[in-house]
């Protein structure tokens, strides 16, 4: 019930998303410019409603997670299902399980989840069948409020889940383990206010530093840690491109030569990142050679190929598995995005591809990325958004 200071916070759509449903539910969100940049304050004095409306859970997956929450803290919720998403099924069974663990009773009707714990949430053993950063997160939230001692096993070891750790830790919550396969949380009472700095974007990171990798130049990229992408960043040095690591981030450089193809598979951290998945692909359109790309994660993570292949890229896909055959060159078309990261692999591409590239839908941009005109064409690119079309012309 006291404030939450969170500073270096991105202004994003996603962020919004969730700030409105907080808002819904009693949170006071004031988004506001510190010191050290963008911040935003939450504070929460009582919760105001139990209901999270399929309106807003459906525009954000991640929304799901005020279910456990409102759950310790007021004992009850009634919380949408998120409903389907492009990129594959993302069944939300393992957060449920994991609530039960901790003595939650929940039903399902009509599409919506209704969870009681009327005494309060307890301790519990949970073992994920498979790693899930977001059902990891979602019971993490749960069990810093339940009384006695919770254990999860093959969590996700994500740096985000760290970061949250560390966040509910400065609130008083008492957490180890974190960024291994084996949390454990000790319950406390509540939580207290705190100031926490929101760690960089590592997907943000990555897709720039990409972007520089296939349109060639040198891009100094600052304000992040290049630790979070080192599977990205070894692929990359193996494909032939120039990285080089700093204390605040990391430059990446290609001027002329020929990229070399390479094979590549999604994993869970510290793996290649899936979300990293498309933007690699739209690299590999123009490397020498056949690149592999294999994707474990989510199964209809490849809906960004038939969109290269406008471009001009020779992509074939299999199932799990697409095959990229390098081309000498790429040529500007209209494409449509999918989704988060599909989107921006095709503004990568199009800053690459002869002539101009208009992609359409770029809604999906502004979920991820804050100011990617500003910060491409701080680098030289020309790009541009069609406010009226609501699309992104890239050259």
């Amino acid at each position: 019930d006291e404030p939450l200071r969170l500073t270096n916070m991105p202004r994003l759509a996603d962020t919004r998303f969730l700030g409105r449903l907080l808002q819904r539910l009693g949170t006071e969100v004031e988004e506001r410019e510190g010191a050290e940049g963008p911040e935003t304050l939450l504070t929460t004095r009582e919760i105001v409603s139990g209901f999270a409306p399929y309106d807003l859970v459906r525009q954000m997956r991640a929304s799901f997670n005020v279910l456990g929450p409102l759950l310790a803290r007021s004992g009850q919720a009634k919380v949408s299902l998120p409903g389907g998403c492009t990129i594959g099924a993302r069944p939300v069974d393992l957060h449920l399980k994991a609530l039960e663990a901790l003595g939650a009773k929940i039903d399902l009707h009509e599409g919506y989840v209704y969870a009681q714990a009327p005494r309060g949430l307890t301790g519990g053993e949970v073992e994920f069948p498979f790693v899930s950063v977001g059902a990891t997160e979602h019971t993490l939230l749960a069990a810093v409020l339940a009384q006695g001692e919770t254990v999860l096993t093959n969590a996700a070891c994500e740096p985000e889940i760290t970061d949250l750790a560390d966040c509910l830790n400065k609130m008083g919550a008492k957490i180890s383990g974190a960024g291994t396969p084996t949390i454990r949380i000790e319950g406390v009472s509540s939580l207290t206010g705190a100031t926490h700095a929101v760690l960089p974007d590592r997907i943000e990171t990555g897709t720039y530093a990409l972007a520089a990798a296939m349109a060639g130049g040198e891009v100094r990229l600052t304000k992040t840690r290049s630790d979070f992408i080192q599977a990205l960043i070894d692929k990359m040095v193996e494909a032939g491109v120039e990285v080089t690591p700093h204390n605040d981030g990391l430059t990446v450089k290609r001027n002329g030569g020929r990229l070399k193809a390479i094979e590549v598979t999604t994993d869970p951290y510290p793996g290649f990142a899936t979300d990293l998945q498309a933007q690699f692909m739209a690299l590999m359109t123009l490397a020498d050679g056949e690149s592999i790309i294999r994707e474990t994660i989510f199964e209809n993570r490849f809906m960004h190929a038939p969109e290269l292949r406008r471009l001009g890229a020779d992509i074939s896909v299999h199932g799990g598995e697409a095959r990229v055959r390098g081309v000498e060159a790429l040529e500007g078309a209209q494409v449509m995005a999918t989704d988060l990261r599909a989107s921006v692999s095709l503004v990568i591409a199009g800053l690459a591809a002869r002539g101009e590239t208009i992609v359409n839908r770029v809604y999906h941009l502004d979920r991820g990325f804050e100011r990617l005109e500003e910060k491409l064409g701080a680098c030289g690119a020309q790009v541009r958004r069609l406010k009226g079309d609501s699309a992104e012309e890239v050259e």
